[in-house]
């Protein structure tokens, strides 16, 4: 049999997208947040800064997770966007 692949929709531009493509933020049963690992409610993001500023900006993540998301999800949000961004340029 193939493996099918499993799609997501990134809760700011509405892509559906194989779920290893996208970021996982997850609201854990303990009200804490987590991101990639973890079992709960989960919201997925594009790894692009368009779609990162647009979640923090209309809230597209706490709309997701029916929850607060604190300050320093985005900002490790950010430091993969910069991880992934430098490691690209690096490539070239």
């Amino acid at each position: 049999m193939s493996e099918r692949s499993v799609l997501r929709r990134c809760v700011t531009c509405r892509e559906l997208l194989d779920r290893r493509q996208l970021w996982r933020v997850i609201r854990l049963a303990d009200g804490g947040l987590a991101l990639d690992q973890g079992m709960g409610r989960s919201a997925y993001l594009c790894p692009t800064r368009d779609c990162l500023e647009e979640a923090r900006r209309r809230k597209k993540l706490q709309k997701g997770l029916r929850c607060q998301v604190a300050d320093s999800i985005y900002a490790a949000l950010e430091q993969r966007l910069h991880a992934t961004s430098s490691a690209g340029s690096e490539a070239r």
